[in-house]
């Protein structure tokens, strides 16, 4: 009986190595795979709401359409015009697309 626990105590202490070499692998993974795309993603976005000036066509999060007419850097906004003289002001962090690229998909 005390063979069976010292073996059943080697074999545990082996496997402990394993999980952690295996958690390892798993978060890599996961980072490769899921996080740094993601913040690839949201570094693309950020760099297209800073380069915004007038005559941009946009998509906001709302999903309107609109072209922008004046950059308001002082609110960190835009006046988007939506319709023929209808504009909005719009937070400049709720612009996600450009419009012109995503018509030609």
């Amino acid at each position: 009986m005390t063979t069976n626990m010292i073996l059943a105590a080697q074999g545990a202490a082996g496997g402990g190595y394993s999980m952690i070499i295996m958690m390892i692998a798993i978060f890599a993974i996961m980072y490769f795979f899921m996080i740094r795309p993601q913040q690839k993603k949201q570094k693309e976005i950020k760099n297209f709401q800073n380069s915004l000036k007038e005559g941009d066509k946009i998509i906001t999060a709302g999903g309107m359409y609109g072209t922008v007419r004046r950059v308001i850097l002082e609110q960190n906004a835009l006046e988007v015009e939506v319709a023929k003289g209808v504009t909005i002001t719009v937070d400049r962090n709720y612009v996600f697309a450009d419009a012109a690229s995503q018509l030609q998909k």
